[in-house]
């Protein structure tokens, strides 16, 4: 399987994956799957490429080869290095990787990684003093390595702009989808989500995992819910109909989300609310007061007062910023 590299644009970001043996196939697909091509209906905002420290053959845990012709100078044109993790961590990373990576770094290249691909960054001395996330399951392997790692067990990833992390491979997805909602916008990152059929936003801190029960039947997805409040955001919804919607009681249906989702009913339905905002405000022009009709905010007011506390902005603010970074864009472009 050979994967080739993308034909370089100066209007494209470029995100450069670094693979190393035995590559884990599935967060590299993950990757791959946010940032490479969409087709037609998406237009491209990214390239995606890979790149290795010996160039030729890539042995995987999948059982066969991939070919990557790029070496370690492919991360001196990235604006995202992107280190997607192993099923185990590395024992050790080569120094010809950290120093590429930390020169990527000092060049003003965001760094990724996925999975146990934070122990790269942390052997680069990327999250020295800086809260991390991994694999539960790494988790305290890295903190033993890496003592001046503050590494954080729960969470789904950690975002500090010019370097983040997430936990397994599931959810490098979730971080990747929110460095393009950060790059590119709400409505942009929502295409990318919907097309590969994922949630358009799980926040950082949700809990990467839930204890289960020791005995007796597992709790049942909040899949079906989830799909059914999604389409009626415009409508009211409390959380007894929610419990009513699933046939169980209200303090059941609290105690599934928390340990699925890792947050409350009402925190997850508002989370939708204002990543619906976001996109209406990328997209369309409507007044404030339609939108929160729309999304089921009931008023102008309240939209502003749950905007400004999920993102410390105004509506008008959110709008007038997305519309002059995509002139900004137009124009490089």
């Amino acid at each position: 399987m050979t994967i080739r590299s993308l034909p370089k644009s100066p209007a494209l970001h470029r995100v450069v994956a670094l693979l190393q043996p035995p590559q884990s196939t599935f967060p590299l697909a993950c990757a791959a799957e946010v940032f490479g091509e969409h087709g037609p209906a998406i237009p491209a905002r990214y390239t995606f490429e890979v790149c290795t420290e010996h160039p030729g053959p890539v042995r995987t845990q999948a059982g066969y080869d991939l070919l990557v012709a790029a070496g370690l100078d492919a991360l001196e044109r990235a604006d995202t290095v992107l280190v997607p993790g192993w099923q185990q961590a590395p024992a050790e990373v080569a120094p010809a990787v950290v120093a590429a990576v930390r020169r990527a770094r000092l060049r003003g290249a965001r760094i990724v990684g996925i999975c146990s691909g934070a122990f790269v960054l942390a052997a680069a001395g990327l999250l020295d003093g800086r809260r991390a996330a991994t694999h539960w399951a790494q988790a305290a392997e890295l903190a033993a390595r890496f003592p001046q790692v503050r590494v954080d067990p729960a969470v789904l990833y950690v975002d500090h702009g010019d370097v983040a992390t997430s936990a397994g491979s599931a959810a490098g997805v979730d971080l990747c989808l929110h460095l393009v909602r950060a790059d590119q916008g709400a409505a942009y990152a929502l295409r990318i989500a919907r097309q590969m059929v994922m949630p358009p936003h799980r926040e950082g801190c949700q809990l990467q995992y839930a204890e289960l029960p020791t005995s007796g039947p597992v709790t049942d997805s909040l899949a079906p819910l989830l799909e059914w409040l999604a389409g009626r955001l415009d409508q009211p919804v409390s959380v007894t109909e929610m419990a009513a919607r699933s046939q169980v009681s209200a303090r059941t249906l609290t105690r599934r989300f928390t340990e699925q989702l890792g947050i409350s009913p009402g925190r997850w339905l508002l989370d939708r609310r204002i990543a619906a905002t976001r996109a209406l405000l990328e997209e369309t022009d409507l007044p404030v007061e339609t939108i929160a009709h729309r999304v089921g905010l009931s008023s102008a007011v309240n939209l502003r007062r749950r905007f400004h506390e999920a993102l410390r902005t105004t509506p008008a603010a959110y709008r007038r910023a997305f519309r002059a970074n995509e002139a900004g864009q137009a124009k490089a472009g």
